[in-house]
């Protein structure tokens, strides 16, 4: 099959719609179930890249979950601990498969972006993971293949209309790549480049120690970065981001965002947020709602009278600003990645904030003396990579 005629485009009045192969080929993929629409394949084409580069990157199957051309979260298949089971709400579901693990990581560090989103993994979709994505509000799903039954649950979703994409692992793409804008083409040769290790070697930083785990980390962050939407910067940690900034026109507002949602990541994992007794019917949806406003500045709107019974067996304890900072004081051992280069040492004082130990970005600023400064004043490591990783 040559091509594939959507619904619609980005938006319903924008028909007629379609992918193809210009050179002729087959499409390298088969839709098993459900339409997808354009943005669905936007999402997919652009997870299923990135999660083959994790793959390649650090040898464990990955997963991410895709929000409009920007990832919400990804993941490898590191074992879960068990707060980590429980603040992604899967401790229910017994022992989960690597595949399984990387899916609920990428969904789980964002849970309010990742609603709605469009999954890309990395290895055959097993039953573990296929029960995880059953019960979550998503759009559809890519993947090399589906074990039988697997694809019997994931067919069941949304009255059976939940998009199942399988693509060709074996696709390679042609070098050159293009695409309009007003009429006009625009052509470019293909990002190939690899992350690996290499571009951790110049340290300029005092401290120059990033451990394994941190490589594994900022390979996460900038991979990551490479399919995000730019401007662009993610926060990672024990093998998953857990925080990204996408599409800022200021680089610290993409390392607020980013650390405000690590920090919401985190901040999940503290005595009071695990110690919240939800009513027992509470949707999935509302105990993520009501989680982000408890922990967030509107905490009063959960904790008003007559509004707190419709989530809470019992009226939690307030949650103070001082608390959430003491509790965010213990975070540590954070990589942090940017797609471009950090202008100001403003950065660095934002990512401290949110235990970052580590950082990989491309230098070339000629404030560069006063971002290894400020790294130099929390001991931050922090790496020269000297490429750059935008994304449009």
């Amino acid at each position: 099959m040559n091509e594939l005629e959507l619904k619609y485009g980005c938006n319903p009045n924008q028909k007629p719609s379609r992918i193809f192969m210009e050179n002729g080929a087959d499409l390298p993929i088969e839709v098993l179930n459900g339409r997808p629409g354009y943005i669905n394949f936007m999402d997919a084409f652009n997870g299923w890249q990135l999660v083959k580069e994790l793959k390649a990157a650090t040898g464990y199957p990955a997963a991410t979950s895709f929000k409009h051309v920007s990832p919400a979260g990804a993941a490898i298949g590191l074992p879960l601990t068990e707060t980590l089971a429980k603040i992604y709400w899967v401790d229910d579901l017994g022992e989960l498969s690597p595949l399984a693990c990387a899916y609920a990581r990428a969904r789980g560090a964002d849970r309010m972006s990742s609603y709605g989103d469009f999954i890309a993994l990395s290895d055959v979709c097993d039953v573990s993971t296929a029960r995880i994505i059953q019960r979550e509000v998503s759009d559809g799903v890519i993947a090399p293949g589906y074990d039988d039954e697997a694809l019997e649950i994931l067919k069941s979703k949304r009255k059976g209309t939940y998009n199942i994409i399988k693509i060709d692992p074996d696709y390679v793409p042609d070098p050159i790549e293009r695409k309009q804008v007003f009429g006009i083409t625009f052509e470019q040769g293909r990002n190939e480049l690899v992350i690996n290790d290499e571009l951790f070697a110049e340290r300029p930083t005092k401290n120059k120690d990033i451990p394994e785990s941190a490589k594994h980390d900022l390979a996460i962050a900038l991979i990551t970065l490479k399919y995000t939407q730019s401007n662009s910067v993610a926060y990672a940690c024990g093998g998953q981001a857990i925080g990204i900034g996408a599409g800022q026109q200021s680089r610290i507002h993409c390392t607020r965002l980013a650390g405000q949602k690590a920090d919401n990541w985190y901040l999940r994992q503290s005595p009071k947020v695990m110690g919240l007794k939800f009513v027992d019917d509470i949707r999935r949806a509302d105990r993520d709602n009501t989680i982000d406003l408890y922990i967030g500045e509107d905490y009063m709107d959960v904790l008003a009278e007559g509004e707190w019974q419709k989530f809470f067996k019992e009226k939690p304890e307030v949650f103070t600003r001082e608390e959430k900072r003491a509790w965010l004081d213990t975070m540590k051992g954070v990589s942090l990645g940017s797609d471009a280069f950090f202008p100001f040492g403003d950065n660095i004082e934002r990512a401290h904030k949110s235990g970052v130990e580590f950082i990989a970005q491309p230098g070339g600023s000629i404030r560069d003396d006063n971002v290894i400064e400020t790294c130099d004043k929390y001991n931050i490591a922090m790496a020269f990579t000297k490429i750059r990783l935008f994304h449009h």
